[in-house]
């Protein structure tokens, strides 16, 4: 299903091949040789995303790009089942397993891995050929690479990378966060009311 947002519409190769239940939406760029399988979501949410050649985005997997944070990614890249990249930049060659999450700002370079239910934090940056081990938290730049049991020092790096304030524009500390976060957020997903399908 491709979908018209903000008046722009998907670009497809002719040689990629995308699931009848795939999502693509808006300003989104698709390579040749793509493949782009069942239950995957790829929307733009005010940003570009560009996929290169010969990328592969596996079942249910989400790609999304905010205003702030366009997406990039490089040739021949496998994105795994139900994985999810919010406005990166990823190199070529890289390898994203099953489940792992790549957050705003992170960078990830050429013929790296983030393996099974990893995480790649916001504003992280991995140079090339850098291995994130399974579950593992990736988190700042320089990076540090750190076990899940690992939370305080995982929460010290995070703190100082300001996910509320870097994407949602809020300070940690307003009282009412979360009504905040989800009145401001909300606003923003409904231009989707909007949206119009155009593969018929």
């Amino acid at each position: 299903m491709r979908f018209e947002h903000l008046g722009a519409q998907p670009r497809i190769h002719p040689d990629a091949v995308i699931a009848a239940t795939a999502v693509i939406s808006g300003d989104v760029e698709i390579g040749a040789d793509c493949q782009i399988l069942h239950g995957a979501v790829i929307t733009a949410e005010g940003g570009a995303i560009t996929l290169g050649e010969n990328v592969i985005v596996m079942e249910n997997a989400l790609i999304r790009a905010t205003a702030t944070n366009p997406v990039h990614i490089g040739d021949h890249v496998l994105v795994g089942p139900m994985a999810s990249v919010s406005g990166a930049t990823i190199g070529d060659e890289v390898f994203l397993a099953t489940g792992t999450r790549v957050f705003n700002g992170a960078r990830i370079g050429e013929r790296s891995e983030v393996r099974i239910n990893a995480v790649v934090h916001l504003r992280t940056t991995l140079p090339p050929e850098t291995t994130v081990p399974i579950a593992w938290v990736a988190v700042g730049d320089p990076v540090q690479i750190l076990p899940p049991d690992r939370h305080e020092e995982i929460w010290a790096a995070q703190r100082e990378l300001d996910f509320p304030g870097y994407v949602f524009g809020l300070d940690r500390e307003t009282p009412d966060l979360m009504v905040q976060l989800t009145e401001r957020y909300g606003r923003s997903l409904a231009r989707h009311a909007d949206d119009r399908r155009v593969d018929g």
